[in-house]
């Protein structure tokens, strides 16, 4: 495997799970050269990109040199692959060998969550799986895998259906766009760590909520992959955006509107809290994970942390949540608080939702997220600076109750549904409590109750 003799560059194979498409020659792959082909090798290359196509050509002495300069032997590109990962879809047994030498890290995972050996699998390079082994490679086996084909579940997708190509991330990242059978899909992938028992317990948990789930005010279920590596939750996508996104660009919304959009989310809410025999707590309920369809409706999405309760029962957490698992800014004080709490910890979220709607900016706009729920325990609750007519018939009672310091006091979805029909109903009825948006103030006084001073002079809206 010398590099004395010049040579066609060899082509590039793609990893195992990426989406099925022609083998490339190394020279179409983006490798940002300033320079050329010369005699068979390459100059002015990222020295991490030039080691990939040295593995590639299993130019062994080129390696070798590129190592011993202090090249990263762990480099990885635009897709997350090393070097390790292109001699075993090679068969470069002897590259791989004096790759693990210097430290290469024989399970880690490109975009598509595929390993080197899972690489070397596919390409059925028999050597390279026997020394990847050897030195403890981990087979791709989802936890969840069956060996009786009866026993596959009615829901599976097979994994090489999704198509990756131009996929972006969605809803902060933990999506991304697909192509399935022709159709756009959100796919969650569990690629990194499948093994950790935590993570296969958060899998198998959202996946039993979501196979309950069947409602039009609640992103729709379409499928799983449990039978390969990595394993994927695939749910319809939803182009809209989420309603994060849709404030940041709207700002305030006028008081018909946010009410049409507040009963989308009750009613998708009151669905999972009166499920059979467990209610379903979402527990993150906040605009981000509030999606919009193609009608301007909304629709509940991401489950990743919501629990399952029984009837009449409450629930503790072992440990309490943390920012990353769900949004401090929209968080129960209960639940900061690591004290025992139901359903209303969501009532409680859709209030600071329906606020944020009306205000045009997020529950304490200009705090930390983190010093929210600080806020929130000491019973601070954001202020109402809108005037007074934008909370007309009894709106900014409900709110008030919703966010209520007792969970007891909170309503329930099902009470609050018919009480933001007739608050909708006077609005429509009455053209004078037609409005235009207005500023969102960060800096503003409160109360511990909620409470302002009257500033409706400071707004630019005009009733």
């Amino acid at each position: 495997m010398e590099s004395e003799t010049p040579v066609k560059p060899t082509l590039w194979k793609q990893s195992s799970l990426a989406p099925e498409k022609d083998h490339i020659p190394l020279e179409f792959v983006d490798l940002e050269l300033d320079g050329e082909f010369e005699d068979g090798d390459v100059i002015d290359i990222d020295p991490g990109l030039k080691l990939m196509y040295l593995a590639n050509e299993g130019d062994l002495d080129g390696i070798k040199e590129l190592l011993d300069s202090g090249t990263d032997v762990n480099f990885r590109d635009i897709d997350h692959r090393t070097a390790l990962h292109v001699a075993a879809c090679q068969g470069y047994s002897d590259v791989a060998e004096l790759l693990i030498a210097n430290g290469a890290v024989i399970d880690l995972r490109d975009r598509w969550g595929s390993t080197p050996l899972g690489d070397a699998i596919h390409y059925k390079n028999h050597d390279v799986i026997r020394l990847l082994e050897k030195h403890g490679a981990k087979h791709l086996t989802a936890p969840m895998h069956v060996e009786n084909a009866r026993e596959v579940p009615e829901y599976e997708i097979d994994a090489t259906e999704l198509d990756f190509t131009d996929s972006v991330e969605i809803t902060k990242g933990t999506y991304r766009i697909a192509s399935w059978r022709g159709t756009q899909v959100a796919v969650k992938t569990f690629w990194e760590g499948i093994a950790d028992d935590d993570k296969v317990e958060a899998f198998r948990d959202e996946l039993a909520l979501l196979q309950k789930i069947r409602h039009p005010n609640v992103v729709q279920f379409l499928g799983a992959v449990t039978q390969s590596s990595p394993m994927m939750i695939v749910t319809e996508y939803l182009p809209k955006g989420d309603l994060h996104e849709y404030l940041i660009k709207k700002g305030a919304l006028k008081p018909a509107t946010a009410l049409r959009y507040a009963m989308d989310i009750a009613r998708g809410m009151n669905y999972l809290h009166e499920n059979k025999p467990e209610a379903i707590i979402h527990l993150d309920l906040e605009p981000s994970n509030i999606l919009m369809d193609d009608s301007g409706h909304l629709k509940v999405a991401d489950f990743g942390v919501s629990k399952l309760l029984k009837v009449a029962n409450r629930v503790k957490e072992d440990k309490p949540l943390i920012c990353q698992d769900a949004s401090c800014r929209y968080l129960a004080p209960e639940v900061f608080n690591n004290e025992e709490y139901d359903t209303k910890v969501d009532v409680f979220s859709f209030a600071l939702i329906l606020q944020e709607m009306i205000e045009g900016c997020k529950p304490f706009n200009s705090k930390q997220d983190h010093e929210v729920p600080k806020s929130y325990a000491q019973k601070e609750r954001p202020p109402f600076r809108a005037p007074s007519k934008f909370y007309a018939h009894e709106l900014k009672d409900l709110i008030e109750e919703c966010w209520s310091e007792k969970p007891a006091n909170r309503p329930t979805f099902k009470q609050i549904i018919p009480r933001l029909q007739a608050i909708y109903n006077s609005f429509g009825h009455r053209k004078r409590w037609k409005v235009r948006p207005f500023e969102c103030f960060q800096n503003s006084d409160w109360t511990k109750d909620g409470s302002t001073s009257n500033r409706s002079s400071q707004y630019t809206g005009r009733i």
